[in-house]
């Protein structure tokens, strides 16, 4: 049960992107899509907890896994349109992070 005045939606938000790890994959693939192995490298990031959490992001629909039937298998993740629409939720908190983090 929900204390009074607290908003399932802005709680279940909140689980998603508080994930650890969870805002920074999302901030990675601002970028456009990536395959895993670009995501892995740039982020302090065990492949087993990367994987875990882009499957999280699938699973919410908030990205999206594209397998492309190559000589090697190619898969790429991006970020579906609700992905992108936390592009201003995310940049906020990287202009708050600039101006107010040393």
């Amino acid at each position: 049960m929900n204390p009074p005045g607290l908003c399932p939606r802005m709680e279940k938000a909140t689980q998603i992107i508080s994930k650890r790890w969870s805002i920074l994959i999302m901030y990675q693939l601002l970028n456009g899509p990536q395959r895993f192995c670009t995501i892995e490298t740039s982020l302090p990031i065990s492949g087993r907890l990367l994987s875990e959490r882009l499957k999280d992001l699938e699973q919410e629909g908030i990205v999206r896994r594209d397998v492309y039937p190559e000589t090697p298998v190619r898969i790429e993740y991006s970020l579906t349109e609700k992905g992108y629409a936390l592009e201003p939720v995310i940049r906020g908190i990287e202009s708050w992070a600039q101006a107010w983090l040393q």
